[in-house]
């Protein structure tokens, strides 16, 4: 059965001095975490663990991140993350800062023939 997408969020996220991509990457989730709200939960006969949520972090390097501790940030659904290439490194002379892009989306099965609770 086909899933429907339920929710589609961005989020920017950076680390500015450690070069750690994984903490760039939880911070563009945390981004688009921030920016949604999906208040189905409470009006349908709906689960957080029907929920599939899949996630895109971009960074340059995406052989850096450690996807696993992305999922166990992630705090409803059934998670899955993968990291692609994207992003920046911006070099300041210094350090480099790693900026981080994000995709956060979250399907359910088709929700037909339902009504709200009252």
């Amino acid at each position: 059965m086909a899933e429907q997408r339920i929710m589609i969020e961005m989020g920017m996220g950076n680390d500015l001095h450690g070069m750690d991509y994984t903490k760039a990457c939880a911070r563009a989730i945390e981004d688009a975490l921030r920016h949604s709200s999906l208040p189905l939960f409470g009006a349908l006969d709906v689960t957080p663990d029907q929920m599939r949520v899949q996630v895109t972090v971009a960074v340059q390097e995406p052989e850096k991140v450690d996807v696993d501790a992305l999922v166990a940030k992630l705090p409803r659904g059934r998670a899955e993350v993968r990291a692609v290439k994207g992003g920046l490194n911006v070099p300041t002379g210094q350090d480099v800062i790693v900026v981080a892009q994000a995709s956060v989306e979250a399907f359910l099965p088709p929700q037909t023939g339902w009504q709200l609770k009252r």
